[in-house]
């Protein structure tokens, strides 16, 4: 069954409130296409839960989100989003801030249908002290204390990855997944853009199975957006487009937005 999508019917199917998960890592493979759709409609609300980079920046600067739920949010090579740090400064979202690890778990327990995961990741840290509403469970095997994360239950993720067929299946050629599988388990509709919808035969030309990391069970639409990670890197397609990170940090979001939007 096809599943290709536009760009418009994607943000079409969200409703404002939602929360919506948002793959990548950083500035390194995110949806940016997709979270441009978004920034040109009337959603708001949001909850983003992301690994945080440009996405959340530009979610954020464009007064789409209520709440922000991620580890961080960086640009990797420019250490603090400015958009993101602007908005938190201005208290114009609230942040729930999670360890990177708790983070993992929360997105592990959604995709397994748990209400939350064990860990030992954030006992003695202040990660307890800025998130009161975290709980710990004793083990009912050593009587060690754990944090239980909840899940981070969601209502549609987006992701970006190399390559998809016209079912959903959908494969990623650089070097690391950023946990892409995960956002498609826990979310009730996941929509994938990638850099080429190519025939299913052909994914196993490019990459071994391993590669082959989103199934169409998990996938409610795919969208054809070649560069539509950009400028976040896309490996091996493409890298990050340092020159131009860096004029986003300094541009009116409304303005970066129409200049790369007509140069396209």
């Amino acid at each position: 069954m096809t599943k290709v999508m536009t760009i418009g019917r994607v943000v079409a199917e969200l409703e404002s409130g939602m929360t919506i998960g948002v793959g990548g890592w950083g500035s390194r493979r995110k949806p940016m296409a997709l979270i441009g759709g978004i920034l040109r409609s009337p959603l708001k609300d949001l909850t983003i839960i992301s690994y945080g980079g440009a996405d959340v920046g530009l979610l954020c600067a464009a007064g789409k989100v209520r709440r922000v739920v991620a580890p961080f949010v960086t640009l990797d090579s420019i250490p603090l989003e400015p958009h993101f740090r602007r908005a938190r400064q201005e208290g114009t979202i609230a942040f729930t801030e999670y360890d990177e690890g708790m983070f993992m778990f929360g997105l592990l327990a959604a995709a397994h249908r748990l209400p939350f995961l064990p860990t030992r990741a954030g006992l003695g840290s202040d990660v307890m002290r800025v998130n009161p509403e975290l709980r710990t469970v004793r083990s009912p095997y050593t009587e060690e204390e754990l944090v239980a994360v909840p899940a981070l239950e969601m209502d549609a993720a987006l992701i970006h990855l190399n390559r998809a067929d016209t079912r959903g299946n959908a494969q990623y050629l650089g070097p690391d997944p950023y946990f892409d599988d995960l956002y498609a388990k826990a979310a009730k509709k996941t929509y994938v853009s990638c850099e080429r919808v190519v025939d299913t035969a052909d994914l196993l030309k490019a990459g071994p199975v391993q590669s082959l990391l989103v199934s169409r069970a998990m996938v409610a639409g795919v969208v054809e957006a070649p560069g539509g990670a950009w400028f976040t890197s896309c490996e091996p397609d493409y890298g990050r487009d340092e020159a131009l990170q860096r004029r986003y940090t300094t541009t009116d979001w409304r303005e970066f937005l129409d200049e790369q939007g007509a140069s396209r």
